[in-house]
């Protein structure tokens, strides 16, 4: 299968409706990527089928469970992982990156040019040292660290109704037993990822 069948079955797969032009730009992410990760060592996957179904799709399985938002923060996004995808997926809403090491920054940027995205910015700074230019939403990662050490870093974006996504693997009952006080868990989500055996959550947090 191509990875362009690939890519749209598992859209179906997980009941998506994304923008038209959203499928081409996926593809185009996922080939720049891979052209790129030759030079700056983005992702230990090589693959490019293995990049639709390990970054892209595992990536958008969590599209159906955000949060109304209209601003996003992605924490440590490495690739722009899932960030970019996500501003393709939803124009509506403005997704801003921080990313500490600028390699991977100036390749999100290339990204957001090459695809047209308007809605998205990436940053090359620390999130702990990161000022938000507006009222965040949402502040989500990707296999970025520690749960507690995640909302530890981000806690000053944080208000009172901003909701605080970690996606990680296995359930992480230890990491959740740490988050610092005044801080909760509001809803844990099991994803499934198409063709891909492997266990997935999404950790809602929020202030408490």
């Amino acid at each position: 299968m191509s990875s362009a069948h690939t890519l749209a079955a598992g859209i179906a797969a997980l009941g998506l409706e994304l923008p038209p032009q959203a499928h081409d730009q996926l593809l185009a992410y996922a080939r720049l990527l891979i052209k790129w990760n030759k030079v700056y060592n983005l992702t230990a996957i090589r693959d490019e089928a293995q990049v639709i179904t390990h970054h892209l799709l595992d990536s958008l399985t969590v599209l159906p469970h955000l949060p109304p938002l209209t601003t996003l923060v992605d924490v440590g996004s490495g690739g722009g992982l899932p960030g970019i995808l996500i501003a393709v997926a939803r124009p509506d809403i403005q997704v801003h990156s921080v990313e500490t090491v600028q390699k991977k920054t100036t390749f999100q940027n290339q990204a957001r040019i090459e695809l047209g995205l308007a809605n998205f910015r990436a940053h090359h700074a620390r999130i702990e040292s990161w000022q938000a230019p507006a009222p965040v939403d949402g502040i989500i990662s990707r296999a970025f660290a520690d749960l507690a050490d995640f909302v530890n870093l981000s806690a000053h974006l944080a208000g009172p109704e901003t909701r605080i996504l970690a996606m990680k693997g296995v359930y992480p009952a230890d990491e959740i037993a740490r988050l610092p006080e005044g801080f909760g868990v509001e809803r844990i989500t099991e994803l499934q990822v198409p063709g891909l055996d492997a266990a997935r959550h999404l950790i809602t947090v929020k202030r408490i």
